[in-house]
């Protein structure tokens, strides 16, 4: 099973992007090889969703969707080359239940979950929102080991763990994104028994990074951060055979301020 996540930063923009130069996620979905797309930010409501995955769903991938409460904020879907089979929106806490942050399937014997973690903003109840939600988020997840069904939760998740995943991290200190309560929390999680898959395949080096802003020359120098993971249970990710970030090769190439994240299950 290969599975990818990508911040689509808008999904309408995401399937319009260069398309004159045949770039941008439909062209992209027709040579990935991922078999399960996860997809967060889309921007859109359900309908919205279909009608822009129009080509991808009539190629024969299936669907699933959580829309956000906020029109033209959040959004998370998952794609699928297989039936999905069971779907839930949310982690379970009734105040993120409709924020379109938190979409976990069934599909192809694998649990999948797409989230996409607040921003947040320090000292704020921005960042108070954020931590409800990480807290949301672990119960959930404890739930799902607990469970013992090979899940991998997959996305954007807002934080850096550790200065090897921002390339300006001493700039972001006592910023929101690398908090020292963020990258302790995610410490935690790891230590529960889920794995960040990529890390343990590209250890002890900077990124791969994931996002890179808009502006300046953040792409070219590649000063990004490396915030999209994919955190698997221990027994699948004893069976990663390969992860990588599908950098653009080039600033003109991109198609979001993400670049998607592809990992595969033995």
């Amino acid at each position: 099973m290969i599975v990818s996540t990508i911040n689509v930063n808008g999904i309408r923009a995401a399937v319009k992007e260069r398309s004159a130069d045949n770039l941008g996620l439909h062209p992209w979905l027709t040579t990935t090889c991922a078999d399960v797309v996860c997809l967060q930010e889309t921007r859109a409501d359900d309908e919205q969703l279909a009608e822009a995955l129009a080509p991808a769903l009539a190629d024969g991938w299936h669907l699933a969707s959580a829309d956000p409460h906020l029109k033209g904020r959040n959004g998370v879907a998952v794609l699928s080359r297989h039936p999905i089979t069971r779907t839930r929106i949310g982690p379970g806490d009734d105040e993120f239940a409709s924020h379109g942050r938190y979409l976990e399937v069934d599909t192809g014997g694998l649990t999948v979950a797409s989230v996409y973690f607040p921003t947040g903003e320090a000292g704020t109840e921005r960042q108070l929102e954020k931590e409800r939600f990480m807290s949301s988020v672990a119960e959930r997840m404890a739930e799902l080991r607990h469970d013992g069904r090979d899940a991998v939760v997959c996305g954007d998740w807002n934080i850096g763990h550790t200065e090897l995943d921002i390339k300006a991290w001493k700039a972001n200190q006592k910023k929101a994104g690398f908090l020292p309560s963020e990258r302790q929390w995610l410490t935690d999680l790891l230590a529960t028994g889920w794995v960040d898959v990529v890390r343990v395949l590209h250890p002890e080096v900077p990124g791969p990074y994931s996002w890179w802003s808009w502006r300046g020359k953040a792409f070219d120098n590649d000063a990004g951060w490396r915030i999209d993971y994919q955190l698997a249970n221990r027994a699948l990710a004893d069976r990663v055979v390969s992860a990588r970030v599908e950098r653009a090769e080039a600033y003109a190439l991109r198609w979001s301020d993400h670049a998607p994240v592809t990992v595969e299950y033995g």
